[in-house]
């Protein structure tokens, strides 16, 4: 089993030549609204892989509710979501630009009011994982990880939106995942000036090393590396066609924790994460975009996992 504690969102898309610079205004020729959030788009990422997934979060009682609901409703059997009379459903407001790339704005409304509470009366079993990620309260994270550890799952952390993780979370984790901007700023974080010029293999390894974790870098177009106690790995991406690379990230982190909960080894598994990031760049929207298991698997099989020298 899989278990998601994270961010219900409703995405606001609008398709731009380029990416506003600060203090500048661009045109947008139109926009959509479609289901969003880091913490709903990788339990429905890991659901669409093939793993049993259960979703807790929180959402306000207004318009965007049921629209930010609706896919995981249709691919969930088990969805524990909070309505909050006070709060805002989350949204994020997303420009994607003519190459694909995008830039986001979330207002965390309803998610930052989420609670672990619940997660305590689950039948946790060992091989079980909880995923997290940096959309709900920081406290309430680290309380979800408790729960998960003391019923002996293990935890995913994936470090998005960047910023700095506590010493105390970095302790309840077993496995990190981060871009190369949230890396970098975790680096200065940790180890400030010392963690100039660093490589993301660098990085990786310092944390397996210090946090008895496993610490996997997203590198976009170029793949991934991992780290851990039993090896260092790099995956190569396969050559696609990039449409929208929004909710990429969330597709590697479900089709990875798909493949963990499975029992695949680490590399498998972040050939399977590789491999459902490409394939939900080359459609436009986020859930929408995300892979099934069987696509998945055919395009793990054409990517690239090599063993990397140890670092000192």
């Amino acid at each position: 089993m899989i278990v998601v504690f994270g961010s219900i969102n409703i995405d606001l898309v609008t398709r731009v030549d380029k990416i506003a610079a600060p203090g500048e205004t661009v045109l947008g020729l139109g926009y959509h609204f479609s289901p969003g959030g880091k913490g709903a788009n990788q339990a429905l990422a890991a659901s669409r892989a093939g793993a049993p997934v259960r979703m807790f979060g929180a959402v306000g009682q207004d318009a965007f509710a049921d629209a930010a609901l609706a896919l995981l409703r249709q691919s969930l059997a088990q969805l524990n979501v909070v309505v909050l009379p006070e709060a805002s459903t989350g949204a994020a407001f997303i420009s994607v630009d003519s190459d694909g790339q995008n830039a986001i704005t979330v207002a965390a409304g309803a998610n930052m009011q989420a609670t672990a509470a619940p997660l305590a009366d689950l039948p946790w079993q060992t091989g079980d994982y909880l995923v997290l990620q940096r959309e709900v309260s920081d406290a309430e994270n680290l309380k979800a990880a408790h729960i998960a550890r003391a019923h002996g799952a293990r935890v995913i952390y994936n470090t998005a939106p960047a910023g700095v993780v506590s010493s105390d979370q970095l302790a309840a984790i077993d496995i990190l995942i981060a871009n190369e901007h949230e890396a970098a700023i975790l680096a200065r974080d940790l180890w400030g000036e010392r963690a100039q010029g660093r490589t993301p293999q660098a990085f990786a390894s310092a944390m397996a090393r210090a946090h008895s974790l496993a610490c996997i870098i997203t590198l976009g177009g170029a793949g991934a590396i991992a780290a851990s106690v039993d090896g260092q790995w790099s995956a190569k991406a396969p050559a696609i066609e990039v449409v929208d690379t929004t909710g990429a990230g969330d597709a590697f982190v479900g089709a990875l924790a798909a493949a963990l909960a499975r029992g695949e080894a680490l590399p498998q598994a972040l050939a399977e994460g590789v491999a459902a990031g490409s394939l939900a760049c080359m459609t436009r929207s986020a859930q929408a975009a995300f892979p099934n298991g069987v696509d998945i698997h055919k395009m793990a099989a054409t990517v690239t996992v090599e063993p990397l020298a140890a670092l000192a």
